[in-house]
């Protein structure tokens, strides 16, 4: 029980880290883990999502805030990149959300989120239903269904 606690935590910090700015691939853990076959397919889909869209919601954070936190040196973002990720938001509006999956935009997608003031609600609605679905898709190329 213990171990399996240890692996669906393990899931979990590294699909946040995933959904920040830190490198994470955690596409290859997932599937390694349902190639196993020794974890319950569900609840490895939920543990990947929840950990995935709460990354996200601390880039929504970060970007909701960032004029506290843009001038500090340990700000994993230029200003350059903000300004690319806000035009990209401004021209495709909140349904660019729906790209919060993937690798380079995602990240940046979120946080420009944040930055022009997306309503939660709606930024958490389509954010799980990207990261929920990029998993279903990896679970799948894993053999899962």
């Amino acid at each position: 029980m213990i171990s399996e606690l240890g692996v669906y935590g393990g899931l979990f910090l590294l699909c946040f880290a995933a959904a920040t700015f830190f490198p994470a691939q955690s596409e290859i853990g997932l599937a390694g883990l349902i190639l196993t076959g020794d974890y319950s397919l569900p609840l490895l889909l939920a543990v990947a999502s929840a950990g995935n869209t709460l990354g996200s919601v601390v880039n929504w954070i970060l970007g909701r805030f960032v004029d506290r936190f843009s001038d500090r040196k340990w700000f994993p973002i230029s200003q350059k990149q903000m300004d690319r990720a806000c035009g990209w938001y401004r021209k495709y509006g909140q349904w660019s959300l729906l790209l919060s999956w993937a690798p380079f935009i995602g990240d940046p997608l979120t946080f420009a989120a944040g930055i022009l003031r997306e309503p939660f609600w709606m930024f958490l609605v389509l954010v799980a239903a990207a990261k929920t679905g990029r998993y279903l898709v990896v679970a799948w190329a894993a053999g899962a269904f």
